[in-house]
């Protein structure tokens, strides 16, 4: 996976088992945001395989031969998957209920009633059941982030895929968003985290994940990771941002 000449993914070797939480760290630009891309088929994989909820992501077999997705194959693909970004991307002139009820009705068919009894269980859901008329610039950003994460749980995903879900709020409002991801942890729902929180990480992550310069430079149990780093490149980011008392 690249851009021009410049190779972004290279040889990435990444597996997540159905309810397991993967937590993703590294150096900026060390192709983490563009693996999750690839994994929601936002991004063109040039070469390799990718596997996600049995689907050979970018192209299916048919009539004996490998033929690339439509567009709409694609559309219908990504409903399965909820993602979350940086920011939070809610539509400014609706309501905190009409942005989580939006995809399902226009997306999914689902009638307005329906998809609005179900907003509200997950603006519930992420205890904001008491916000749910006010609108964006209303809300903290860590309020916007979790109702960017109820409207991506109304579409009913099989798999989550957050990216640095808390990087853009100030420091105080991070642990309520961190705590609605606990809960979805606990429940079971199969997720792909990157973070710079390393402290989450450790907690709620079934596997660490380590990337840089496009590649998996090693993975494991994330108290083992954190403890002992086994390359020289991840002992370098670690001491960068962690105290000698949190590696372990």
């Amino acid at each position: 996976m690249g851009y021009g000449d410049t190779q972004v993914l290279n040889g990435v070797d990444f597996t997540v088992a159905p309810g397991e939480v993967s937590c993703v760290i590294g150096p900026s630009g060390s192709g983490k945001s563009t693996f999750l891309r690839c994994v929601n088929g936002l991004e063109q994989v040039l070469g390799g395989s990718l596997r996600v909820l049995d689907e050979e992501v970018g192209h299916s077999l048919r009539e004996g031969r490998y033929r690339p997705w439509t567009p709409k194959e694609f559309a219908v693909f990504r409903r399965r998957i909820g993602m979350v970004f940086q920011r939070f991307n809610l539509f400014a002139h609706q309501s905190a209920l009409e942005n989580v009820a939006c995809a399902p009705v226009h997306v999914l068919g689902v009638s307005a009633e329906r998809a609005r009894t179900t907003a509200m269980e997950h603006l519930e859901r992420v205890g904001l059941a008491a916000h749910a008329h006010k609108r964006p610039h209303q809300l903290s950003g860590g309020q916007q982030q979790r109702v960017a994460i109820a409207r991506a749980l109304a579409m009913s995903p099989e798999l989550m895929l957050f990216d640095e879900p808390t990087s853009a709020l100030d420091p105080e409002l991070v642990d309520e968003v961190l705590e609605v991801m606990r809960g979805l942890a606990a429940d079971g729902m199969t997720m792909v985290v990157v973070t710079h929180e390393i402290a989450f990480a450790r907690e709620v992550g079934d596997r660490l994940a380590f990337f840089a310069d496009g590649v998996v430079v090693e993975s494991g149990p994330p108290a083992e990771l954190l403890a002992n780093p086994g390359h020289e490149r991840t002992r370098a980011f670690l001491s960068s941002v962690l105290s000698p008392e949190n590696r372990s």
